[in-house]
């Protein structure tokens, strides 16, 4: 009788716990949209150059983590899928990619306005996303579209989104510099509480430039923050080839410098707004971002010449920054792999949708070969017979 009792029992929790498995739902400890604070440590501390560095302890939410990783799975698949289209033909000219950088990108804009102002080189697809840009745009400009950020004549270097606070996409290596500098000058000038990015790789870190607008920004105390996006190779040649002192966060001498786990967000976003309340107070910093590009320097370079492909699978294994969010995310119980891979499938939707629609989108009409070339009204404009004599209209 005792027996059968103990079966009766045992039978009776056996189901308990089956019916409780099946009709309580999962609680998670946080919610993905709560802006319950998180303290993350950074993976490396920061190293500074005449500057105390900020502390390793990052806050962010469930809510921002997202967010970091939807924003960097979808810059990864438009750079992969750029990288189909040029191979199709639907891109051409010059293509400069940016995946395995992203977090610089979503990490600086975690700690900064649409009023602060970014300028930065070629490789600025992802940038420009970040700025707010589109995925239409985007697209529609790397195929030389109507709809594109540019009207389809900028291309892959030449991004622009004024409204977003993103000033190029620049071709010239470094000649942003300068112009970033402006912007701060600008800021400065008009007392805006706001700062400029100006973005370069190392390959543009020994250019005279740099260090000439750099002297200026430090005279005049400007809100200038360089941002060296230091991916270890200017085009295929390394660093340490290049630069006999490759600690670009120390090259500002008088300027300090704090160097970045740049594949790292929440260690970007902790530098920038860190550089960005510096600036406004004491004038110019340079943020030394170590990176990693995954593709070679442009689509003609196939990056494996100069760097083994061990030394890229390594990188990707243990430093990649989507992976990083991931861990992140499942460790503190945000969201599980099912629901981070539903959204990586929705993002590869989202990006089909946006190029479907870009190769819909006119080319630019001929005219707009002669717009924007001089501000309307504004100009030369050679005349008579023999097109000799010159009427030229000044602001």
């Amino acid at each position: 009788m005792a027996l059968s009792t103990h079966r009766s029992t045992a039978t009776l929790l056996r189901h308990l716990k089956a019916t409780t498995t099946t009709t309580i739902p999962f609680l998670r400890n946080l919610s993905t949209n709560s802006t319950s604070t998180i303290t993350v440590e950074t993976s490396v501390p920061f190293t500074g150059h005449k500057i105390d560095p900020p502390s390793r302890s990052v806050e962010t939410t469930p809510q921002e983590l997202m967010s970091f990783f939807r924003d960097m799975a979808l810059m990864r698949r438009k750079e992969i899928a750029a990288d189909s289209l040029y191979k199709a033909k639907l891109i051409r000219g010059f293509c400069h990619l940016y995946d395995g950088q992203e977090a610089v990108a979503v990490g600086m804009e975690a700690a900064i306005t649409k009023k602060d102002c970014i300028i930065t080189a070629y490789r600025d697809h992802c940038i420009f996303l970040g700025r707010g840009g589109t995925l239409l745009e985007s697209f529609a400009e790397l195929m030389g579209r109507k709809d594109g950020c540019s009207k389809g004549k900028g291309g892959s270097m030449h991004f622009y989104k004024k409204e977003g606070g993103f000033y190029g996409g620049h071709g010239i290596v470094g000649a942003q510099i300068p112009l970033g500098c402006g912007l701060a000058f600008s800021q400065k000038y008009k007392n805006e509480e706001n700062v400029t990015f100006t973005l370069y790789g190392d390959g543009a870190a020994n250019q005279g430039q740099l260090f000439e607008a750099l002297n200026m920004a430090a005279l005049w105390d400007l809100p200038a923050i360089l941002v060296c996006e230091n991916n270890h190779y200017g085009m295929g040649t390394a660093e340490w080839r290049a630069a006999k002192s490759p600690a670009y966060y120390k090259r500002g001498d008088y300027v300090p410098g704090l160097k970045v786990d740049g594949m790292d967000a929440l260690a970007v976003k902790q530098a920038c707004s860190f550089a960005k309340e510096h600036a406004l107070k004491n004038g110019p910093i340079i943020l030394e971002m170590d990176t990693y590009r995954y593709h070679g320097h442009s689509m003609s370079d196939p990056g494996s010449t100069y760097r083994t492909r061990d030394e890229i699978s390594g990188v990707r294994q243990e430093r990649d920054p989507i992976e990083r969010v991931r861990k992140l995310l499942l460790l503190h119980d945000i969201a599980n792999e099912k629901e981070l891979k539903d959204i990586e499938k929705e993002v590869r939707k989202e990006v089909d949708e946006a190029i479907a629609k870009a190769k819909e989108s006119p080319l630019p009409e001929p005219s707009e070969l002669f717009i924007n070339v001089y501000v309307k009204g504004y100009g030369a404009e050679s005349f008579g017979a023999d097109r000799k004599e010159v009427r030229a209209v000044l602001p």
